[in-house]
């Protein structure tokens, strides 16, 4: 079996990626300091290491002989990066370059790195895609294109793929953290108050895309020798407005009503993906449509129970 390292594999998208490459074969090795993971959701047959990746002995605790690196590890909310702007440093740039050293050290075959749409910025209303400017508005977005930068600084001795995650949703979601997630925050207030409070205009738009083909792109993306050396867009191409998401889980939750107060530090105005190098990179082109995603996130969510009193925004 070939082994891969999965970094923030106790979090909602490597947890998933993590028992996909299990179920096809992988020998995966699995990284987490549980500072926004959960334990619990980490597949048993995960070797796991419980470490912080800014540490300058992490690639000590990480076994020899992993031939791909899947790095999802890291602070995942432009709201929360300007809470601390160093440590959200540490953990989505720093951590990129130990395991940067890592992979060099260990001839590692390809580094397939979670970057984000927050690198962008704020953009027209158009389809974006990987070739524009960067200019991005939270900390979040400043490390995440940091940590673009180091991969192609390495690149001739790490070869990598870096894929920038539009919003992505679905079953597994944390439905606790209030402050990353548009979907998961919205659905958990319905559930949980019936009451939706939303910072920001509702002429805000995004590029939702379902957990499930998200694991398939990051499968082909670590497979695939098409995507190394590319930067692609994991999105849908598809344009939703907030007031649009709003009114399909209102519909999804027929108790829940929506208000707006505030707005949100660093948010984008609105963004969602040119897909086309994704297509012709990856070969794929079919998205989960997003009344068919909302629905079965709706009903995981129904069922793992939601918490009263969830009141915080996006």
């Amino acid at each position: 079996m070939e082994k891969i390292l999965i970094t923030g594999v106790a979090g909602f998208i490597g947890s998933h990626i993590a028992r996909r490459l299990l179920r096809d074969g992988y020998e995966v090795v699995g990284i987490d300091d549980l500072s926004g993971g959960d334990i619990a959701s980490v597949p048993p047959e995960v070797d796991f290491i419980q470490a912080d990746l800014a540490g300058k002995s992490v690639a000590q605790s990480i076994p020899s002989g992993c031939r791909k690196i899947l790095h999802l590890a890291g602070q995942s909310s432009g709201e929360i990066s300007f809470d601390d702007p160093v440590a959200d440093l540490e953990k989505n740039t720093l951590s990129t370059l130990n395991l940067i050293r890592y992979g060099i050290e260990n001839r590692v075959e390809r580094i397939v790195y979670a970057s984000s749409m927050s690198v962008y910025g704020a953009v027209e209303d158009a389809p974006i895609d990987e070739d524009h400017l960067c200019s991005p508005l939270s900390c979040y977005g400043v490390g995440k294109l940091a940590a673009e930068g180091y991969l192609r600084v390495y690149m001739r001795k790490l070869p990598f793929v870096l894929l920038r995650m539009f919003n992505v949703y679905g079953p597994g979601q944390n439905m606790k953290n209030l402050r990353q997630g548009m979907v998961s925050i919205y659905l958990a207030q319905a559930l949980a108050n019936g009451s939706i409070e939303v910072k920001g205009s509702l002429d805000r738009f995004r590029d939702f895309i379902y957990i499930d083909d998200v694991v398939e792109v990051w499968r082909r993306a670590v497979t695939q020798p098409s995507s190394l050396g590319r930067t692609l867009n994991v999105g849908t191409g598809v344009r939703t407005t907030v007031e649009a998401l709003l009114k399909r889980i209102c519909r999804l939750v027929p108790t829940a009503e929506y208000f707006v107060q505030g707005a949100t530090p660093g948010d984008q105005s609105g963004i969602y993906a040119d897909t086309r190098k994704l297509q012709s990179s990856l070969g794929f082109d079919t998205f989960t449509q997003l009344d068919q995603g909302l629905a079965k996130f709706a009903e995981w969510a129904r069922g793992v129970g939601v918490d009263r009193g969830a009141g915080v925004h996006s």
